[in-house]
C-alpha cells in the first residue's frame, strides 16, 4: 500500500534548494523568495511554473532529490488537467517513487509472490479475504496506473504486435480496483477511501497526466512517434469533450 507522504517529508534542505534554483545567487531574489516562503507556504514556490523550469534546466535533476523531482513533474502534470488536489500529487508522486525500486511494482508490500499481469493479481485477489484482499485490490489500481501512465508506448507495440489489450482495458481495470479498495475498512483507516475514490474516478486523466511525464521527462526519445502523437492527440480530444 502507497501512502501519500513524499509532501510531508519536505524539509528546510528542500525548500533551501529550490529557492536556490530559482534565485542563482541573486541575494535581492533569494530575499524575495524566502519571504514568500514564510508568508505562503512550500507548496506555492513547489506550484510555480518557475520551479519547474529551473529544476528541468542544467543538470536534469542530478542535484534535486529524487522524491521532490517526481512530486513537481506529476504536481505540474496534473494542475495541466485542472487536477489541484496535492494529495493527488502526493500519491502519484509515491507511486512512481516507491515501484521503481526493486521490482516493487510487481508484488504488494510484504509479499514476495510476483505478478506479472493483471489477471493474475485479479485472480489472486478474488481467492484472498481481509487485509490480502484489500492489498490486492489497491495494487491493481496502482499497476494499472503504473503501466499505462509511464509506459503507454510499450504498451501501444504490444497491441500492434500481439493484439494486447489497450489502454482502456488498464484504465477499466485500474478504476475497478481502486473502486474496490475504496469499500474496505483499512481504506478509511489509512485515510485514503477518498483518495481511492478519486483515482477510480478520475483515473483516464491520471493516466493522461503520468503520459506526459514519461513522454516528456523519463522516455522522450522512445516509442512510435506517430502512435505516441495519435494518443496524446485523442487523449485531448476526449478531455476537450468531458469538459
Amino acid at each position: 500500500m502507497i501512502l501519500p507522504t513524499i509532501r510531508s517529508s519536505f524539509d528546510r534542505a528542500d525548500a533551501r534548494f529550490i529557492i536556490w534554483l530559482l534565485t542563482r545567487g541573486s541575494e535581492a531574489e533569494r530575499e524575495r523568495e524566502e519571504t514568500r516562503l514564510r508568508e505562503e507556504g512550500l507548496d506555492v514556490i513547489l506550484d510555480d511554473p518557475r520551479t519547474l523550469n529551473a529544476l528541468l534546466a542544467g543538470s536534469r535533476f542530478s542535484s534535486a532529490r529524487p522524491e521532490l523531482v517526481f512530486y513537481v513533474l506529476v504536481r505540474h502534470a496534473l494542475l495541466e488537467s485542472d487536477v489541484a488536489d496535492t494529495g493527488v500529487a502526493d500519491y502519484l508522486a509515491g507511486l512512481i517513487s516507491a515501484f521503481g525500486r526493486g521490482g516493487r511494482a510487481y508484488h504488494i508490500a510484504d509479499d514476495s509472490t510476483e505478478y506479472r499481469y493483471l489477471v493474475d493479481i485479479m485472480a489472486a485477489a478474488e481467492q484472498s479475504e481481509g487485509r490480502r484482499a484489500f492489498m490486492l485490490r489497491a495494487h491493481i489500481g496502482e499497476f494499472a496506473l503504473w503501466l499505462s501512465g509511464l509506459f503507454p508506448d510499450h504498451i501501444t507495440s504490444r497491441v500492434h504486435r500481439r493484439a494486447a489489450p489497450p489502454l482502456s482495458y488498464y484504465e477499466e481495470l485500474g478504476s475497478a480496483g481502486y473502486r474496490q479498495a475504496a469499500r474496505f475498512d483499512e481504506a478509511e483507516q489509512h485515510g485514503i477511501a477518498e483518495l481511492y475514490r478519486n483515482c477510480a474516478e478520475f483515473f483516464p486523466v491520471l493516466r493522461v497526466a503520468l503520459n506526459r511525464v514519461s513522454d516528456r521527462h523519463l522516455f522522450p526519445a522512445t516509442g512510435d512517434r506517430i502512435d505516441r502523437l495519435l494518443r496524446q492527440v485523442a487523449d485531448s480530444f476526449n478531455q476537450t469533450l468531458e469538459t
